[in-house]
């Protein structure tokens, strides 16, 4: 699993004296005063370099508004680290890891600034982001959230396994889910590896996000919710789910957790994955990538996945919104976000990414396949009760597909109808 992700979900009362800012001014004041502010940047290597440098580099033009940066504070989960932030009333000014899926909870506390109420916000917002920016919209019409980041999912597959199981290591067939599945079945009926991909099994909110949504997005083009209707209980989302169901049920993907890493470990040929993969396997495994399968064999170009995105939040306990507004475009910048794509090979949220940075790209072509994957990306949907929502669906993917106690239809229908009722209560 990407260990980007937020590893989700804890509690933190004992919070209040580490995170800064504090609640109970006017938006009107705040959104033009100036002085010194907060930040959390989240904690994998790559990006704590790139918040150091990038905090350095304004503090050093900026003296009188100096900037705090720090890892999020330690907890089960980034999201409850946040919300209790929010709850305590000392939530820092800017969050560079706060995720879509929690945007709609962290808006119904309170706990976040429209960036419309900030001078060019929208404009802002739009202009970096492009087409995209409209998937971080919340259901009010406004931007509580900056689309920051994306790593855009395929499929990662070991060549040395490939190779060993008899299957082309050069262009594996995967387009179509046939075609996964008799390279998955080749893969274990050699013993080139004890699994074919091996997803994690647990029962997180989020990981759905890296075994049946990739797919279904690549399927539907579709989120999981759209106007406020599931989107899963059709027969596209029943056959992505038959497809992972056969994958566990002739044991070509495991259903008990590893701990570990599958796919570096030899333990799995196959993983979904987004670019920070690069640099995390790098020369340990003789990687290729494709685009995860569809019912068809859908053209690459015509297929989009889950787009694994970060975005950067501003929260309403901070009082120097002015200067928190000017830091959030700092670190945004054309050069702030190729700084940020040397550092860790992730995809900044900018329309034409291989145009915007060509020698980056011809440099590092590796990872030039998710750049362009990039501009075909779906997010999670923003509404009322969203981790709900992926919780319910979890539990019941997890039920009927993972582990053969119901019938998926049977499954996602349940599901859809309680996921239905969820997404009503915020209308």
């Amino acid at each position: 699993m990407n260990p980007r992700l937020v590893p989700a979900v804890a509690a933190v009362v004992a919070l209040a004296a580490a995170c800064g800012g504090s609640g109970g001014t006017s938006s009107k004041d705040a959104a033009a005063a100036r002085g010194p502010i907060k930040v959390w940047y989240s904690n994998n290597q790559e990006e704590v370099a790139w918040g150091k440098a990038m905090v350095a580099a304004w503090n050093k033009a900026h003296p009188g508004e100096r900037v705090t940066g720090q890892e999020i504070p330690t907890g089960k989960s980034s999201e409850e680290v946040i919300g209790a932030a929010i709850t305590a009333g000392n939530a820092p000014c800017l969050v560079f890891n706060t995720s879509p899926a929690a945007v709609p909870q962290f808006q119904k506390q309170g706990g976040l600034v429209a960036l419309d109420d900030m001078p060019g916000g929208r404009r802002y917002v739009e202009s970096r982001t492009g087409a995209a920016a409209g998937q971080y919209r919340s259901p009010d019409g406004k931007y509580y959230q900056l689309p920051w980041k994306s790593n855009p999912v395929m499929i990662f597959y070991n060549r040395k396994l490939l190779k060993k199981a008899g299957v082309d290591a050069k262009n594996p067939p995967l387009s179509t889910y046939a075609e996964f599945l008799d390279t998955a079945r080749k893969i274990v009926k050699s013993k080139a590896a004890p699994a074919a991909i091996y997803p994690a099994p647990t029962s997180e909110f989020y990981q759905s996000w890296f075994d049946y949504y990739p797919l279904f997005i690549a399927q539907t083009g579709k989120q999981l919710v759209q106007d406020g209707k599931p989107q899963f209980d059709s027969p596209e989302g029943r056959q992505v789910a038959d497809f992972w169901k056969t994958l566990y049920s002739e044991h070509l993907a495991p259903n008990e957790k590893y701990n570990g890493d599958a796919f570096a470990d030899g333990k799995a040929a196959m993983a979904i994955v987004g670019p920070w993969a690069v640099a995390v396997y790098g020369d340990k495994v003789d990687w290729g990538v494709a685009p995860v399968p569809t019912a068809d064999g859908k053209p690459a170009g015509d297929i989009h996945t889950f787009s694994d995105e970060k975005s950067i939040a501003m929260y309403s306990a901070c009082k120097n919104r002015g200067t928190a507004w000017d830091v959030l475009k700092f670190a945004t910048s054309k050069q702030q976000d190729g700084e940020l794509l040397q550092k860790t090979g992730q995809m900044p949220m900018r329309p034409d990414l291989p145009a915007a940075y060509p020698d980056y790209f011809a440099e590092r072509k590796e990872y030039k396949t998710f750049a362009e994957q990039a501009a075909r990306i779906v997010e999670v949907p923003n509404v009322a009760n969203s981790v709900t929502i992926w919780q319910t669906f979890r539990d019941a993917y997890s039920k009927s597909v993972i582990f053969g106690k119901q019938e998926p239809q049977q499954a996602l229908s349940q599901a859809a109808g309680k996921v239905e009722g969820l997404a009503k209560e915020g209308s």
